[in-house]
């Protein structure tokens, strides 16, 4: 409950959605809308723990956009433009990523780019290898495809799989992590819907193989002890190609500390906290007080469990 409302960094999303809304056939125009201002939605969320209703803009569109029963006339290519634009992703971005993944691929590029998102490389790395299930599972059931590795794609196949069932009802997940994916559901989620209001400019992503909650956790906990992206894809020189395609397609966007070696990473990361050390040492009083007062209000919600809470939020998804 300490965490953000995940559905936050969505928000642009859904303005550009309250904006195509707003332009609606004549006959809805004389409808109630709680007298609210021409340009303005309401919104219930969640704001620490406590549930409010909040006034959220919608963004005025082009003249070309105004009446939503003629959106469908635009073409493709306009349609698709507004769609990159709210996701912030230029089109060359994802020439290179399979038809099936350009709208997740777009999604992610769009969760990279904000502030609130604190992601690392392994969340990104087990989201992009959560996404290799569907073509791997195409893969060993093309007729066409029985000269290619396709040992190899099982293989690679039964290890997610394994990974995935790993990750049992009840297993005790990171907060953190739970909270990372979340808003990346989130945005996918409004991205789905701005899609489709727009007549699907891009293909729909098959959801009962492009996101495993049980896989990225178990991926996640993989990656940030033992496995590595390339020691689990050797098995399958296709899926490698693939994931470097996808990889290579969302790098751009995220944080200069992804790409960071290691070694550099935790050197500024320890030079950090032993400046935070002596800041605290300095001020010893207040923050006993301050870390006190935290472990009381947070304490009571120690029972429940993170994962009927990703589920909870991720269930229009899964």
């Amino acid at each position: 409950m300490q965490q953000p409302n995940a559905y936050r960094i969505s928000l642009p999303i859904r303005q550009i959605i309250y904006g195509l809304l707003l332009n609606v056939s004549p006959h809805l125009e004389n409808m109630s809308w709680n007298s609210l201002p021409p340009q303005t939605f309401s919104e219930v969320e969640r704001v620490n723990k406590t549930i409010k209703t909040s006034i959220v803009d919608a963004v005025e569109l082009p003249q070309d956009h105004c009446d939503l029963s003629k959106l469908t006339e635009l073409s493709l290519a306009r349609r698709l433009i507004l769609l990159l634009e709210t996701l912030k992703v230029k089109q060359t971005v994802l020439d290179t990523v399979p038809a099936s993944l350009k709208l997740p691929i777009a999604v992610i590029c769009y969760w990279l780019q904000h502030t609130e998102v604190k992601a690392k490389l392994r969340h990104l790395q087990a989201l992009l290898l959560g996404m290799l299930m569907g073509p791997l599972h195409a893969m060993i059931n093309s007729p066409d495809k029985k000269h290619l590795r396709e040992d190899g794609a099982k293989m690679l196949y039964k290890e997610l799989q394994r990974m995935k069932e790993q990750t049992r009802p009840g297993t005790r997940l990171d907060l953190d992590t739970a909270h990372i994916f979340c808003q990346w559901q989130c945005c996918l989620q409004m991205g789905m819907y701005l899609n489709q209001l727009l007549s699907t400019p891009l293909p729909e992503p098959d959801l009962t193989r492009l996101y495993s909650g049980s896989l990225v956790h178990g991926l996640c906990r993989q990656l940030l002890t033992s496995t590595s992206v390339e020691s689990l894809l050797s098995m399958c020189p296709e899926a490698k190609q693939l994931y470097d395609r996808l990889f290579n397609a969302t790098r751009a966007f995220a944080p200069a500390a992804f790409l960071l070696p290691k070694g550099k990473s935790n050197s500024k990361k320890k030079k950090k906290q032993k400046k935070q050390g002596t800041n605290r040492s300095k001020n010893r009083v207040g923050t006993i007080s301050d870390t006190r007062c935290w472990y009381e209000v947070s304490n009571r919600f120690g029972p429940l469990m993170v994962e009927n809470m990703e589920e909870h939020q991720a269930s229009e998804l899964e």
